[in-house]
């Protein structure tokens, strides 16, 4: 699988548009989308992955839908999708927001987590629509999973599982206990 990503718009959101043969996804159409539109080139946009809607994260979507008329997957979903050559597990990852979602490609050990977990730290629930209690539940959900995932957030760069469970202090506990 190939992963190529695209920071789009002032709050610099990662979009990202994942390959296998000419066949893609594209998880979160933040802004941007000319830019956006160049990474797909010439291949088939099968879906859409929507982590959240917050604006920074679907700036582009009515635009990716119009040029290429995928579906859209986001948390009104069935937890396992196939989609093409594509399966990934649909994980509710709510703290940030009430529609947070998280993507797991389990075969490729990776994980697309919008604005759930960032390297070193969470996504804030202060904003309409999070909740600090769903963000706990939501951390402690994430800690079963394999420690050699690759986490790609909603902003900034990409991370592993065992290195935020060794240093993000919210998922060590520290900081909500």
């Amino acid at each position: 699988m190939q992963i190529k990503k695209v920071e789009t718009g002032y709050l610099k959101e990662n979009c990202y548009v994942i390959s296998i043969d000419d066949a893609c996804l594209v998880i979160d159409p933040g802004d941007d989308f000319d830019k956006i539109k160049n990474i797909i080139g010439n291949k088939k946009v099968l879906a859409v992955l929507i982590t959240h809607y917050h604006f920074d994260h679907i700036g582009a979507l009515n635009d990716v839908v119009k040029e290429y008329n995928p579906i859209v997957i986001d948390y009104k979903n069935d937890k396992d999708q196939i989609i093409g050559p594509f399966k990934f597990e649909i994980i509710d990852t709510k703290g940030h927001k009430e529609d947070s979602v998280s993507y797991y490609f389990k075969k490729d050990k990776i994980m697309f987590v919008g604005d759930f977990l960032f390297k070193k730290a969470i996504g804030r629930c202060d904003l309409k629509g999070g909740n600090v209690n769903d963000m706990i539940k939501s951390i402690e959900k994430i800690k079963k999973y394999d420690k050699d995932i690759v986490i790609y957030p909603g902003h900034g760069s990409s991370t592993t599982l065992e290195r935020e469970l060794n240093e993000n202090l919210y998922l060590k506990g520290e900081l909500y206990e």
